[in-house]
Order: C-alpha cells, then structure tokens, then sequence
C-alpha cells in the first residue's frame, strides 16, 4: 500500500494538472459573459437600433402572452420592427408618429434617416451568406391594383430595405390569396407555405413578414443521448417528449430575483441562445420581470458549471395577426380608415387591412463533437447538477454581430408544430 507521501504526491500532481484546466475554463467563462452583457448594453456602435428592439421584444411578449389560450409563443422582433420601419415610408402626420413610436423609437432623441440607414445595415448583416446556418426573412407588400404608387416610396422601399411593392387584385380574394402565399413560399425555399389563410374582398393593402432560421448547437457531447422524458405542459397535461441528456461544462446561471436557471447555448456561425427556466409555478413572475436591462444582468452573471443537462429539441415557431398585438401597443391608425399613407400612393385612401407575421426555427443537436472529456469533466461526474428543460421555459435567440434580439418566446408544447 502505498505511503502517506507517495498519496501526498500522486495528490499535488492531480491539482496541477486540473489547475490550467480550470483557469482556462475560467479565462473562456468570463470573456463571454462580459462580451455577451456589453453587447447587450451598447447604445452606440454598429447597430444604433439594438436598444429599442430590445424593448420592443419584451413589450411584444407581454401582449402575445395575454392573448387567450396561448401555448407555444414565438416570434422576431427584429422582423416585424423592420416591416413597420418599413411601412413608415409611406406614412404620414400622426400614423406616421404612432407607427415608429409603437415600434419603440423615440424621435426626439433619434433622427428618422438614421433608423431607416441602421435597418438598411442591419439586413444587408443579417442576410449575408453563412454556411454555418440559414437566415430569411423578408417582407412583401400587397397593395390594390387601382392604387397609384408613389415612385419614391417604391425606391426606397427596394433600396433601403430590399423589399418589394406589389399591385394585387383583392376584388379576386383567392387568387390574391395564392399570390402573397406563393410569394411567401418562393422566399423561403418552401420552408412556410400557405401564410395567409383567408383574405377578404374589402383588403386594399396587406403586408406579410417572415423569418425562417434553421441552426446546430456548437457543441455535440460525447455523453450525449436521447430517452422519451415527461413534459410538464401545465399542472394537469404530461407529455412524453424526446429529450437529449448531455453532461459537461455549461454556462449557467440560478437567478434569485428571478427564481430561474439561464443557459447560454451557442450555436454554429454567429448566434447564441438563452434558454430561461423558471422554478415551478414561477413562469408569470419570470415574464412580469425579465427587461432588457435584468438580461443584461444575467449576461453577466452566467459562469462556466458542470451540469447533467435535459433538452427537449429546439423546433418552435409562431403566427401572428399583428393588429391585434400591435393595436395595443399604441399602432392603430394605419389599420383605420383615419390612417394616412399618401406616401405610398397618391390620389387612394389606403389602410393595412392585413399584417401577418411568420416566425420560424429549428436548432439540430448533431453540432461539432466536443474535444475529448477533460480531468474537470470527469471529475464533475461525481458533483454535477441535474437541470430538466421538462416544463415551459423562454427562448432568447441573439445574433452575436449585431446585437440583436433575433427570436424571442416560450416553449410550452415541444410537440406543438
């Protein structure tokens, strides 16, 4: 049996080997941490937009979440920030100050070119070729043949933000009705069809917004597996999902303030994600709180954990009638026969009889294996925590060049399509 020395010495050669480990864990902990909350934090930069997206986000989410019978709740703010940036083209007086406003900017503090020059910006980022993963999104302007069209908006529609106005017969409700969903399946190489699912004789103008992305988690881990788990969709309805179980070092955070656990997950090419737990029966408290500002707080706090971690896929996504939600955020003359928007055509009352918005994503588990199991990982074997995605949680889905919110919204049925 080996001495009291020999144990003393095979011991100090073990902390030293997992020393380095440990600090480089930590080095890697703390530099995304702080570049993720500053990110968050930038009021200037390459995105002068980010801040008020942000808090567009979370106003958005409360509205979607009030509406009756919600389940799953999914959507872009960045995408529908834009189409309404967009619409704003062409409106006029006061439908033109409730339509940015609502869409959270402030015009006193910004001037409108530098809104409408982010944007341009910003898309032309976001729909750069990228090989790690598939971003569209796009938006399509359908408006009554009759109507003449301003020149100029139709420029800067095109040139600002890469969209489109089209003349369309709405006395013709069907074949109206093929042509914005074929528009819309064109765009999207077939990935949403059939948006629009009724369209009535009196629309003179709608407009259809989408954003598909389809991603892989960064990291695949070798103890990695799949069993059917329960999912606890409310008190009284279990489900049996497939969940992936995965076990190593995580980046994590338990939130007191907001009874939570956080999980940054990050993905191939340039998006993170934030998966938001809250402890049970502590969802409504979560919703009521989270801000951009309390988000940046948890960027901060995450740190580098061993964890055993539960997953269900990442597969959601959400329709909206944005009337309705927009209607109560303070938008509602564009949709009234008081709205002006003789910037977009001239000689023709028009109102937007139709918004429609179309979020769609998809995040694969099979990313690039994880290098080895290192002397931590294995170590932390004997002292991981047990984290279960098994009840409704938030999604936060970040472009990490940008700064922007590009998804926000709560899981409740991983099996809802």
């Amino acid at each position: 049996m080996p001495s009291s020395t020999v144990w003393s010495l095979l011991l100090l050669a073990g902390l030293c080997c997992l020393a380095p480990a440990s600090r480089a864990h930590s080095l890697r902990r703390d530099a995304v941490r702080d570049t993720d909350a500053s990110r968050l934090d930038q009021v200037s930069g390459s995105h002068p937009i980010t801040l008020s997206l942000a808090d567009f986000a979370f106003s958005f989410y409360r509205q979607a979440s009030r509406q009756p019978n919600a389940t799953n709740i999914f959507f872009s703010p960045v995408s529908i920030v834009t189409a309404f940036a967009l619409l704003s083209l062409g409106a006029k007086g006061d439908t033109h100050t409730q339509v940015l406003e609502g869409a959270g900017f402030n015009l006193t503090e910004r001037a409108e070119a530098d809104i409408h020059k982010g944007f341009q910006s910003l898309l032309r980022t976001l729909n750069r070729p990228d090989d790690q993963l598939q971003l569209t999104t796009g938006n399509g302007l359908f408006i009554e043949e009759s109507a003449k069209l301003v020149a100029k908006f139709l420029e800067d529609v095109k040139t600002l933000y890469h969209s489109e106005a089209i003349s369309t017969n709405f006395k013709d409700s069907e074949k109206a009705k093929k042509e914005i969903n074929d528009y819309v399946e064109k765009g999207t190489q077939g990935k949403i069809v059939d948006l629009v699912k009724e369209l009535d004789k009196e629309t003179v103008f709608a407009l259809v917004n989408y954003i598909f992305f389809k991603g892989k988690w960064k990291d695949k881990f070798k103890t990695e597996r799949f069993e059917e788990e329960d999912f606890h969709v409310d008190r009284k309805t279990t489900l049996k999902v497939p969940m992936s179980q995965h076990m190593g070092f995580f980046y994590l955070h338990q939130d007191q303030e907001l009874a939570c656990w956080v999980l940054r997950q990050s993905c191939r090419g340039r998006v993170f994600s934030l998966l938001i737990l809250p402890d049970p029966g502590k969802m409504e408290q979560l919703e009521d709180r989270l801000s951009r500002q309390r988000l940046s707080r948890l960027l901060r706090a995450i740190d580098l954990r061993s964890a055993s971690l539960h997953l269900p896929k990442l597969s959601i996504s959400g329709t909206y009638d944005l009337k309705t939600a927009l209607s109560n955020m303070g938008i509602t003359k564009v949709f009234s026969d008081a709205a002006d928007l003789s910037g977009i055509s001239e000689g023709t009352s028009l109102k937007l009889s139709k918004a429609l918005h179309k979020a769609v994503l998809t995040i694969d588990g099979n990313g690039t294996e994880h290098s080895g199991t290192t002397l931590l990982e294995e170590h932390a074997r004997f002292r991981y925590l047990i984290i279960k995605f098994n009840r409704p949680f938030l999604v936060i889905v970040m472009d990490e060049r940008t700064n922007i919110p590009l998804f926000v919204g709560k899981m409740v049925n991983p099996m809802q399509q």
